[in-house]
């Protein structure tokens, strides 16, 4: 397990860089986690990451990426609900890196 420091506390992470506690998410915490994986959160993402927060309370589990790019479509529209879009917010890992961002557990089926 490492760490992340945001606004001065230390924030556990598992071994593949998610929260190991979900309630220790903030807006802060998804600029950091971005940081440390060179991106910078515009709004684009930001939509995606509320959206996949949604997800996450209505089904409790943190959607791949097919699941992800129609619930997308479902809620954005087909000119965001698609993996090219996707892939380019999230650097090709759309569902792991989105999640990993929304402070959620990894998806199960995600390598």
């Amino acid at each position: 397990m490492s760490n992340l420091i945001v606004d001065g506390r230390s924030i556990a992470l598992d071994k593949d860089g998610y929260l190991a506690e979900l309630a220790d998410w903030s807006p802060a915490t998804a600029e950091a986690l971005a940081a440390s994986e060179d991106l910078q959160l515009g709004a684009e993402h930001w939509e995606i990451l509320e959206l996949l927060r949604t997800f996450y309370s209505e089904f409790q589990l943190s959607p791949a990426t097919r699941p992800l790019i129609k619930y997308v479509a479902l809620k954005l529209g087909p000119e965001k609900g698609n993996s090219l879009h996707l892939n380019r917010l999230f650097k090709g890992t759309p569902a792991k890196l989105a999640a990993k961002l929304a402070g959620l557990p990894k998806p199960t089926n995600c390598l």
